[in-house]
């Protein structure tokens, strides 16, 4: 068989491929249609993932599990965008990891929206300008995002979704020779991160390294400024065109970050692989015994506990906690839903969701 053989079957499956992707698109607009007729929510995770699920079942390669959700989730954001256009906003700038993290669940298609701050993006969905908020909560590596965790106590929005992508660094600059590089720009975090690369790459050299407020504007001032270079994330040095000289210098490759999407009023069905979120702020919680009670339950119960972070309760001059709380389950289900019934004025729901770790 020929090269042009094999490219003409594969312009003939490409053609199959439109017509049943535009034939899909028909029946999303048929969806679209019953959910505005009945005020129902577009976006619908756990159903995306009920499709994903069947679709890794029924994969026989060569395309990875990856790769075929990777497919399939911009299939889906399309989708949505058919039904209702969405406007996303994301702790920015454009380029950020918060960027990388919004366009992996919502693609290519959606409105983007930059924020300077993670307040901001709880503000853009508290207001109604964005339809969703997508906001990091934790690394593995450096831990938990407190003002994340706060906003959540503070503001009445909903979980809708989780996202976790793995965290890369590229080492962007439009110099050959490091020995030429005067200055490395990059976020206090990024220079820790990949702290044994520079060791080993600039031992002995003069670059000065310059932490700016992100790995966007890093990558943007290396695209302005000749003998310098940054350590941003692959999609910042493709936005602002900076060559990319070495890709993956981060010292852990299991470095990962997890992100919320956040969305006001949202509700999830159970899943079957669920994770819930709670804020509990217990009553005398400096009396002996309160806390330990309290988690004594959903070890009673069997629910398993994933993440307990306490937070300062700010009010007058004691020392005293609120709580955030991660658990397996939904809140649908009756175990967890003893709980939240038996502290109905002491805990406060965050959204029931498909787990993703």
């Amino acid at each position: 068989m020929t090269l042009q053989d094999l490219r003409d079957q594969i312009d003939a499956l490409d053609d199959q491929l439109l017509q049943l992707l535009n034939q899909r698109m028909s029946f999303v607009r048929q969806v679209g249609e019953l959910k505005r007729s009945t005020n129902s929510i577009i976006y619908r995770p756990e159903r995306e993932r009920q499709i994903l699920d069947r679709m890794n079942a029924q994969n026989g390669g060569p395309l990875s599990e990856s790769a075929l959700e990777a497919i399939f989730l911009e299939i889906f954001a399309a989708a949505r965008n058919m039904e209702l256009p969405e406007r996303v906003a994301f702790l920015g700038p454009e380029g950020s990891f918060t960027h990388q993290a919004a366009e992996s669940r919502f693609g290519a298609v959606s409105a983007y929206m930059a924020q300077p701050t993670i307040r901001s993006v709880f503000e853009s969905v508290e207001t109604g300008r964005a339809r969703f908020g997508v906001v990091p909560i934790e690394n593995n590596q450096e831990g938990v995002v407190n003002e994340t965790i706060d906003l959540l106590n503070e503001k009445n929005l909903m979980i809708a979704a989780e996202a976790e992508i793995a965290v890369h660094f590229t080492f962007a600059t439009q110099t050959d020779n490091l020995a030429d590089i005067t200055h490395i720009y990059s976020k206090d975090i990024a220079f820790r991160q990949c702290s044994k690369f520079l060791n080993d790459s600039f031992d002995g050299l003069q670059a000065e390294m310059v932490p700016v407020e992100s790995t966007s504007k890093a990558a943007k001032m290396a695209a302005q400024q000749p003998r310098t270079a940054a350590i941003c994330s692959h999609i910042a040095a493709k936005l602002f065109g900076v060559p990319v000289l070495f890709d993956n210098i981060e010292d852990s490759n299991l470095n990962r970050t997890r992100f919320l999407l956040l969305a006001k009023d949202f509700r999830n069905e159970p899943s079957g692989r669920d994770k819930t979120t709670l804020i509990a702020r217990l009553q005398n919680s400096n009396s002996p015994g309160v806390l330990a009670e309290f988690l004594q339950e959903f070890n009673a119960r069997g629910i398993n506990l994933t993440k307990i972070e306490s937070r300062p309760l700010r009010e007058g001059a004691t020392f005293r906690y609120w709580f955030l709380l991660e658990c397996e389950g939904h809140a649908d289900d009756p175990a967890l839903q003893e709980i939240l019934n038996h502290h109905a004025a002491d805990v406060k729901w965050l959204g029931s969701y498909v787990r993703v770790s």
